[in-house]
């Protein structure tokens, strides 16, 4: 029997970092928490006994990748810290796709975590362990 994964959303942002966690038996992601630095990351992805880590990729509408050398710096300081997978994800529209379940768009701790849920959750749906 294969053991069961335990995923970490990441929402990342240059100030706040929202998190959310899911397993692969239920296949559900919930809202965890909000972080501001990868120290703080990294001790939630021991906390959480994370398995993969499914990270938020900026794209532009058209599809075309957004360059953030903050975003791609952070990736790769998270790939050789934590020695785990990271998948990335498509994250258009998830801040407004947020506001629109989080309630008030002054919320923004919720509005990260959120944002996390629902790019961990888009992952979820097209994974077929």
């Amino acid at each position: 029997m294969d053991k069961d994964l335990n995923y970490l959303g990441v929402d990342w942002g240059e100030k706040r970092i929202g998190l959310a966690t899911a397993d692969s038996e239920v296949k559900l992601s919930l809202p965890l928490k909000t972080v501001a630095t990868l120290a703080e990351l990294l001790a939630v992805i021991k906390e959480e006994e994370t398995d993969v880590i499914v990270i938020g990729a900026p794209q532009k509408m058209s599809g075309a990748a957004a360059s953030n050398p903050l975003w791609v710096n952070f990736v790769a300081q998270l790939r050789e810290k934590s020695g785990l997978p990271i998948e990335l994800v498509d994250e258009r529209l998830s801040s407004l796709a947020a506001d629109a379940l989080g309630g008030p768009a002054n919320q923004t701790a919720g509005r990260d975590e959120i944002a996390a849920s629902i790019i961990l959750q888009s992952f979820l749906d097209k994974v077929k362990r």
